[in-house]
């Protein structure tokens, strides 16, 4: 019998691609959703990867990318709710559509999927079956910028122990909350010492420590509920 595959939102780049490309080097089959074309995708799918477009921006974009997936598989190993919207606030008229927006990517999104799904994982023949939700180090002080993100990642947060307890003991559902991972492109040594400045760590890891952390809540059979942090210790500043 085959192995269930690995569900990777907003896997086409960044933390979710470096993630799909460790987890085939694993031999887990996965399915990434994307939110446009782009050139990383024939990559993945050159190794294997099953991609799926979705739109989360809407509620009825949500529906159906969870009809297609249940129509691509009968099974799940996990889901990984990495699907993000990295957008500032705004005082115009704008500022309501936006926060809705992120609301749908962030909690409406992972909600309907992990309900719906719920049956995907629950065929699974693994031992192990699991939810994480990717949040972020600012739901734990606010956001003077990115107050919509910053709440909408927080009610990710509190989902997690809302579907732990509902799916225990046979589906562990955890978060993981980075802080800077890695650099974008264009960013200058000045913008990488501030970021650097921000953790006792001092340094940019790189999206290699979220895979160790996935990995890790992938493994542990006796882990549900809870956030991971991985924040290079800013607590500590």
């Amino acid at each position: 019998m085959s192995a269930s595959p690995i569900l990777i939102t907003g896997g086409a780049q960044r933390l979710g691609r470096h993630c799909a490309e460790r987890l085939r080097d694993d031999g887990h089959p996965v399915i990434i959703t994307y939110r446009r074309e782009r050139p990383a995708l024939e990559a993945l799918r050159g190794r294997g990867v099953i991609t799926l477009q979705a739109d989360f921006e809407t509620e009825a974009g949500i529906i159906d990318f969870i009809a297609r997936l249940k129509a691509k598989t009968p099974s799940l190993r996990a889901i990984v709710h990495n699907a993000s919207d990295w957008a500032p606030d705004s005082s115009g008229s704008e500022a309501g559509g936006n926060f809705e927006r992120l609301f749908r990517v962030h909690m409406l999104a992972p909600y309907l999927i992990n309900l719906q799904a719920r049956v995907l994982l629950e065929a699974c023949t693994e031992p192990h079956r699991d939810i994480v939700h990717m949040t972020d180090y600012v739901v734990q002080k606010g956001s003077k910028k990115h107050a919509a993100y910053a709440a909408s990642k927080a009610g990710l947060d509190n989902l997690t122990l809302s579907f732990a307890a509902m799916y225990a003991p046979t589906i562990q559902v955890n978060a993981i909350a980075p802080a800077m991972i890695m650099l974008n492109e264009g960013d200058d040594e000045a913008y990488a010492a501030k970021v650097k400045a921000k953790s006792v760590m001092d340094m940019v890891p790189g999206p290699g420590v979220i895979y160790q952390s996935l990995r890790y809540l992938l493994d542990n059979r006796y882990v549900t509920g809870v956030t991971l942090p991985v924040d290079g210790g800013r607590h500590l500043r």
